[in-house]
């Protein structure tokens, strides 16, 4: 009988039994038809620090701030209201005012040399933004893998996104629209990667848990089965994924009530949306500093001989797309969610640019639509987790009932290009979409990540998170710019829906039908055991590095 020694004991909390397995448990294959026993080998140079209950409440409080309030709703409003008072109405011809009670309800701005809708510009600014995050995520979302690099690189790029939403003080005057138009694409694009960089440390907190850790020594002693041990390790996974998501709602709904306290009082103050930025901002800087405090060192390998971090992320990756015959499932599962993202994306912001029409681009009014959507994103967050717990069903399940809403609001969406009745075109229906948003949409994002967590060879998590990151990311350098020439072309924002409405449905049908997680955390096992000597080179060698090595291990309780 062999015990795996301290350095290969800290990836088997996430990976399940198919990490370890006795002869009698269950045997998957890899695709190719050839079974496989998986075995624990770490991807990481030393054991790992158990989380403590200061690291772990800090990474919850980081996204407590980090709630996207300043940077994505209330950044865009500003820029499009800059535009919409800068642009003019196209029927009417320059000088026009779009807010004229006569005016046609299109408006357009002076773009290189001719003219174009504002709400397109603002698709335009969000494609362009995506565009620099698949190149941002691509050329160092793997390389944070390496020593600490990934801890200072989240630093930055959160420092970066403070930096632009408190420098929103200046955009006071409608000719300062492109200003506006930089700073919410160098928020947007900054905050994108604090998300992506956040999740990617999310694996490596879940195994190192010290619940994690007492159900890795349970199944060592035999005390519990293999498919016990892979259930429990999973609810644990979706516990810290739901408590943060959690947390980023209870923000939001914390950040928007802060924000009336200077709404209402100064409703008549030009710069009010100017001071509510920085409000909100600085709600986030108070909270998201003490992960950088208390977040104990768990550092990569050291960057190999000869590479450079400019350049090693783009070869790591090649080599990782390579491997999609050994990781079938989380391929499948990134390219699902590479249309998914696409549509889920675009769909919200089409909606926005719908709701800032109907309002007037009115921050009071967003914010208590924001707050309607905020408490029932809490709700919904703690009450599919209760669910999911109390009747242990699988995190696959779970995020198909929450791309349900993901397909109907396109396609309510759609019903606006025949009728005003229906299709958000009604005051109520804004109302409506935001609860349902909370409702549905809200634990999308920790399910999503928690399946992703779940089908990443372990050790390779900024890697696989950078890929998953430019799966959402990339994925909508498609649908804004589709969308806005859509919208160009009829001046409706309504006929962009149905591209909308076929991307979300052929994206879950990828997933709920392409993916199956047990297998394919199985193949992310069995793949890192594969490539065993990143851990001591941080090389990711295209060849098996362990096939001359003895791949299975007696069950440590089996005599």
């Amino acid at each position: 009988m062999t015990q795996p020694p301290p350095a290969e004991r800290g990836i088997k909390a996430l990976l399940g039994p198919l990490a370890k397995r006795d002869d009698d448990d269950i045997s998957d294959k890899d695709g190719s038809g050839v079974e496989f026993e998986a075995v624990p080998i770490s991807t990481v140079r030393q054991h790992e620090p158990v989380v403590t209950r200061k690291e772990l409440w800090s990474y919850y409080l980081y996204y407590n701030g980090d709630n996207g309030v300043g940077p994505l709703s209330y950044s865009m409003t500003l820029f499009q209201s800059l535009a919409n008072a800068a642009g003019f109405d196209p029927v009417k011809g320059p000088g026009s005012d779009c807010s004229a009670p006569d005016a046609s309800g299109q408006c357009v701005v002076i773009w290189a040399g001719g003219t174009k809708s504002v709400n397109s510009a603002v698709l335009v600014a969000n494609g362009a933004s995506f565009a620099v995050m698949t190149l941002l995520f691509t050329t160092v979302g793997s390389v944070a893998d390496y020593g600490s690099f990934g801890r200072w690189l989240l630093l930055v790029v959160t420092v970066l996104c403070w930096g632009a939403q408190f420098a929103s003080m200046s955009l006071t005057r409608p000719d300062r629209w492109g200003l506006a138009m930089a700073l919410y694409m160098v928020g947007f694009i900054t905050y994108g990667a604090t998300l992506v960089f956040y999740a990617a440390i999310f694996p490596r907190l879940a195994r190192n848990t010290s619940h994690a850790r007492q159900l890795e020594e349970k199944y060592e002693r035999g005390e519990i089965s293999a498919r016990e041990y892979e259930l429990e390790v999973s609810m644990e996974t979706n516990r810290i994924s739901n408590i943060s998501t959690a947390h980023s709602n209870i923000g939001y709904i914390i950040t928007l009530a802060l924000n009336l306290t200077i709404l209402l009082p100064k409703a008549g103050d030009p710069k009010v949306n100017n001071y509510v930025l920085v409000l909100t901002n600085g709600y986030w800087v108070l909270l998201g500093i003490w992960w950088f405090v208390f977040q104990q060192p768990r550092p990569g390998p050291p960057m190999p001989k000869g590479e450079h971090y400019a350049t090693i992320g783009w070869k790591q990756i090649l080599v990782a797309v390579k491997q999609y015959k050994q990781l079938p499932n989380t391929f499948i599962y990134l390219f699902g969610f590479f249309l998914l993202a696409d549509g889920f994306n675009t769909s919200g912001t089409v909606v926005y640019l719908c709701q800032n029409d109907k309002f007037h681009f009115s921050f009071l009014q967003n914010t208590y639509l924001g707050l309607a959507q905020a408490i029932a994103s809490t709700v919904s967050t703690l009450g599919y987790w209760y669910i999911q717990r109390y009747w242990k069903i699988s995190t696959k399940k779970m995020f198909a009932v929450t791309n349900i809403a993901t397909i109907l609001i396109p396609l309510w969406g759609m019903i606006g290009i025949w009728t005003t009745k229906f299709g958000f075109h009604n005051v109520w229906e804004f109302w409506a979409y935001n609860v349902i948003s909370g409702l549905f949409q809200a634990p999308y994002y920790a399910f999503s990540q928690t399946m992703m967590a779940e089908l990443t060879p372990p050790g390779f998590d900024n890697m696989f998170f950078g890929l998953f990151g430019l799966s959402n990311r990339a994925s909508s350098l498609i649908g804004p710019n589709v969308v806005q020439a859509i919208i160009d072309k009829s001046g409706s924002n309504w006929k962009g829906f149905p591209f909308l409405f076929a991307l979300c449905t052929a994206a879950c049908l990828v997933i709920w039908l392409g993916v199956d997680v047990p297998i394919g955390r199985g193949e992310a096992a069995a793949w890192a055991e594969k490539h065993r000597s990143y851990a001591r080179t941080g090389v990711l060698s295209a060849a098996a590095d362990g096939a001359d090595q003895d791949t299975t291990q007696e069950s440590p309780h089996k005599s």
